[in-house]
């Protein structure tokens, strides 16, 4: 009987400490607990500066000056004094055709000129003795007036042969082809004793690589806002190849005309190219500033809720409810949008806007340490 008293005494030991940590810990668990209408969300608050608003487009490398090689007269190729993929400076000579037709009439031209020269020069002498005679009676006025004529004539067949002679000699100075500008030149499609025509396919071509251009084309609607922010005209202008840091530029050319059909427009910026990074004809990302926001209001873009009708933002209030705004978004640049309707200073949902409703209560995300916490001695690093 005593035996069995107390294994009931024990037993209900054990049923009042199971009760009492039950009770305890269902109370420390209640105490943790958030309410279930409690969102957990990431805020931030509204900033107001001014933003730069950049255009992006696709652009390609174009050489500012381009020169198709030709010859003036249709001649042979007599020698060619450059390599192909060369770099040339204006007045370098590239070829030489064959000049011994033009030579020989140069030659020609000059011997003519020096005799109608010497035929000038003895008629003038004669005008003179004539003269001398007449003031004497010996002769009368006709035979002056016949040899002042004839020096007359002769002078004028000698300006045609100095003319001549200067045509002879820029004829044989033609078959010296030089470069017109500096540059780089191309692909050679003449050989010595080829023959080379003006209207046939060209010689060599030169293009211009220091500086060079990139042209691309903006929204129609940008062009009033980039002559508002830069009257001369002269954007800075920043075009990347895949891999490569950013060439700052300058915008040099606005089209006359937007297309029609796309809604854009032609622009040119020109880049300093002594490295020669950029290639004619390569494809680069080009970005301009076309004007600046002042005082602009920002937020996280992903802080913009997109609503059925407008767009709105979340704004906590000081009991922790949130409620909508309704806002405009100006731009967005960099991951900031600059938006109209929302006060500098405001705290914004920027996290977790999915789960909730005007009026929702919400509590701030805690950050993660980033300070991993210490084993215990003797733990194993595994």
């Amino acid at each position: 009987m005593q035996q069995t008293r107390k294994y009931l005494l024990i037993g209900a030991g054990i049923v009042v400490l199971g009760a009492i940590a039950y009770f305890g810990l269902r109370d420390t668990s209640d105490r943790n607990k958030k309410p279930d209408n409690v969102q957990i969300v990431k805020t931030a608050l509204a900033e107001q500066k001014t933003i730069a608003i950049k255009v992006f487009a696709n652009g390609y490398v174009t050489a500012i000056n381009t020169v198709d090689v030709r010859p003036k007269v249709q001649n042979i190729v007599r020698t060619i004094h450059v390599k192909e993929g060369q770099f040339v400076k204006a007045g370098q000579l590239l070829f030489t055709l064959d000049e011994r037709s033009d030579q020989s009439n140069v030659a020609k031209a000059r011997a003519e000129l020096a005799a109608g020269q010497s035929d000038l020069a003895d008629a003038e002498l004669t005008l003179k003795r004539n003269e001398d005679l007449l003031s004497r009676n010996f002769v009368s006025q006709a035979v002056v007036d016949t040899a002042r004529n004839k020096v007359a004539a002769l002078r004028n067949t000698t300006r045609a042969n100095q003319a001549i002679a200067e045509s002879s000699s820029i004829a044989l100075s033609d078959n010296r082809i030089e470069a017109s500008i500096s540059g780089r030149i191309g692909i050679i499609s003449v050989h010595p004793g080829s023959l080379a025509q003006p209207s046939g396919e060209a010689m060599v071509t030169i293009s211009q690589l220091d500086p060079i251009a990139v042209s691309f084309t903006l929204p129609e609607r940008e062009l009033a806002n980039i002559t508002a922010t830069y009257p001369q005209g002269n954007a800075p202008v920043t075009a990347q190849l895949p891999g490569q840091p950013e060439l700052i530029g300058k915008l040099i050319f606005i089209d006359n005309a937007a297309d029609t059909q796309s809604g854009t427009i032609r622009m040119k910026a020109q880049f300093d190219n002594a490295t020669q990074k950029l290639w004619p004809g390569s494809f680069v990302n080009v970005s301009l500033v076309s004007r600046n926001v002042s005082h602009a209001v920002l937020v996280p873009a992903q802080a913009v809720v997109t609503g059925p009708i407008d767009k709105f933002i979340y704004v906590v209030q000081p009991d922790d409810t949130v409620k909508e705004q309704k806002v405009d978004v100006v731009a967005i640049e960099e991951g900031q949008a600059a938006v109209t309707g929302l006060n500098a200073g405001a705290r914004v949902v920027v996290e977790g806007t999915q789960n909730l409703r005007p009026g929702s209560k919400i509590s701030e995300a805690r950050e993660k340490s980033a300070t991993p916490e210490k084993s215990p001695p003797g733990a194993s690093a595994y």
